[in-house]
């Protein structure tokens, strides 16, 4: 389902600063080399995240879902002098081709990669995170948000991705389709969260905001 047409995201990708050619590299040997490049994060909303994070300014950064690195490089954008990204992906065959982005990035010192389960990882990291992007299974995005909403910061931001899938989340629901049913539950109990502050953006596949209360 398209939110907006193509000429519309073209102009706005135009009118926003643009890629570095460390990530147009990274986006075309994405979709030459690895399966599902769709899931990159892509142009306009790489300069959201790398937005965001300038805004908030991080110290600590936590991305659940890796993919080939495009969405933790803009994210490190923000990232305060000495302060880390750790980065989560269960896809080992990925590891190696996202590493040789991040050091080409000059960011092997900031950027840690973490591979395995993130609901195994999650607990034993010791840090309060300023700002979190979770976009990975999207069965368990509720767990990730479980296990994070306490190491987050007063204040700080969660970012999900995909909580419009592809506009299914308006369709009468199939029993048989979990990943939406999944991301359809998400969207409700965020809303109804007393803990924090939501907005969902229709940019892109949906990417909902959301801020942990002060």
């Amino acid at each position: 389902m398209e939110f907006i047409n193509e000429q519309l995201i073209q102009y706005c990708q135009t009118h926003s600063e643009k890629e570095s050619e460390l990530l147009q590299s990274l986006s075309r040997d994405t979709y030459a080399k690895v399966l599902n490049p769709r899931m990159l994060s892509g142009h306009l909303q790489g300069r959201f995240l790398s937005t965001i994070s300038r805004l908030v300014q991080p110290k600590y950064i936590l991305e659940i879902g890796t993919y080939t690195g495009y969405s933790a490089l803009c994210l490190s954008e923000g990232l305060q002098k000495g302060g880390k990204l750790i980065t989560i992906d269960i896809n080992d065959e990925l590891e190696i081709f996202t590493k040789k982005y991040i050091d080409e990035a000059g960011q092997s010192e900031n950027i840690l990669q973490k591979t395995g389960d993130a609901l195994q990882i999650i607990p034993m990291l010791d840090f309060t995170f300023d700002l979190v992007l979770i976009d990975a299974d999207k069965l368990e995005y509720y767990q990730y948000f479980q296990l994070i909403i306490d190491k987050v910061r007063p204040g700080g931001i969660i970012l999900a991705d995909n909580v419009l899938w592809s506009g299914h989340v308006l369709e009468p629901l199939d029993q048989q389709d979990k990943e939406t049913k999944a991301l359809s539950d998400f969207n409700k109990k965020i809303a109804e969260d007393s803990r924090v502050h939501v907005f969902m953006l229709p940019l892109r596949d949906g990417i909902s905001m959301i801020q942990k209360k002060i």
